[in-house]
């Protein structure tokens, strides 16, 4: 068994790392394949360096990676885009951020670092979420049956790729945050329930045409199709953005189940309530319904505790675990920055505490558009001096009882 020391609330003491997962060993009783995942998005690390960030705990300069692991995470989750130049690194478009030559090298170092690797697949050159899933340039005038042709190949030969490059990945996540579905208007899904956000429900009120469920399907059978071509015993994660409305994940899974969408583990964004127990709900009801299914948290920021209580917790270990999204430098980070908080802080649990932004990123569709500002100049990175604050502390107690 692996040690390590972390000095924190809990003195100096010696605690436990979790192993890292075995999922390649995927059971279809639901359950989880190897220990409960702390996990953690931290894709923005490789810009954030280039910019000149460190990282400290302790007062020791460290590899971020390490800190983590050395805190109790035992799993990095990765996100890809198809061509960052033409989208999200548009403005450094020789680094290719959070494309295939920059995720090989980080998945490397998570993989060198003893940890689980999670890789999501945003099919786009930019963020797809709830507000935004963007064709690709190179896979634009499409039909349904070319982007399914180009969804499997991306893929597969991305997957084939890390395992070359020493990155073999343990989930692949097919898309990112795709409650109304992927690639619209082909795989744009309309729900039939409010999401209770005034600003996604505005946003999605009035769409056209659509693929609907079928053509939603029809892509992730795609995606998981080259998953399972590339590497055989990969966990196969789907994602639904709002993780406190059973009614909705219900409508979305029953749709996906019934079309022969065959994945391992659902993942849920986990930012904000509509009222309390609302997380709760859906995951004991997700479980009895889909037995056959894991459930875990894909993104989270505050609650750190109560959340990945509640997912361990659930019965027959349908718990798998939890990834809090950029905890370095995102909302509740657990990092700070010249003596306060990396990101911006924490935010609202209930709606009607305040809008959380990553419920629906990008604000109102129909809202007048702003006075255009300056093109930015300089790294796309957030260089600095990044300290571990108290609440890393909590994660080595976690790793501690979830054993």
């Amino acid at each position: 068994m692996t040690r390590f020391t972390r000095r924190g609330t809990f003195g100096l003491a010696t605690l436990p790392l979790l192993a890292r997962p075995a999922l390649a060993k995927v059971s279809k009783n639901g359950a989880r394949p190897g220990p409960y995942l702390i996990g953690a998005d931290i894709s923005w690390v490789p810009e954030d360096e280039a910019a000149g960030a460190r990282y400290f705990v302790d007062g020791v300069q460290k590899d971020p990676i390490l800190i983590l692991r050395d805190a109790g995470f035992n799993a990095i989750r990765l996100r890809i885009f198809v061509d960052p130049a033409k989208g999200y690194s548009r403005r450094e478009p020789d680094k290719g951020w959070a494309g295939l030559a920059q995720t090989v090298k980080l998945g490397k170092r998570v993989r060198d670092a003893g940890m689980g690797l999670v890789l999501s697949f945003h099919y786009s050159d930019t963020w797809a979420d709830p507000e935004h899933q963007g064709v690709p340039a190179a896979w634009a005038g499409y039909d349904l049956p070319a982007l399914a042709k180009a969804v499997e190949a991306h893929t597969h030969d991305v997957l084939v790729a890390m395992r070359a490059g020493g990155a073999p990945v343990d989930m692949a996540v097919i898309g990112n945050e795709t409650s109304f579905g992927m690639l619209w208007p082909h795989g744009r899904v309309k729900l039939s329930t409010s999401t209770g956000n005034p600003v996604t429900d505005a946003n999605h009120a009035k769409v056209g045409e659509v693929g609907g469920f079928d053509g939603f399907a029809a892509l992730l059978r795609a995606g998981i199709a080259g998953a399972r071509r590339a590497e055989p015993g990969v966990a196969i994660q789907v994602h639904n953005h709002l993780g406190r409305h059973w009614p909705i994940v219900r409508e979305w899974t029953d749709a996906l189940i019934a079309r022969q969408v065959d994945f391992d583990v659902v993942g849920f964004s986990c930012y904000q309530q509509r009222a309390q127990g609302d997380w709760a709900t859906t995951f004991s009801e997700y479980v009895k319904r889909y037995p056959d299914k894991g459930l875990l948290v894909a993104e989270y920021s505050s609650r750190k505790r109560y959340i990945n209580d509640l997912v361990h917790a659930l019965p027959g270990k349908h718990g798998w675990g939890s990834f809090i999204w950029e905890p370095i430098r995102h909302q509740e980070a657990i990092f700070d920055q010249d003596g306060h908080n990396a990101g911006e802080g924490a935010k609202p649990d209930l709606i009607s505490q305040g809008l959380n932004g990553a419920e629906a990123p990008g604000g109102l569709a129909s809202q007048q558009p702003v006075a255009p500002k300056p093109e930015p100049t300089g790294p796309m990175g957030h260089g600095g001096d990044y300290v571990a604050n108290k609440l890393l502390d909590l994660y080595p107690q976690m790793a501690k009882d979830y054993r």
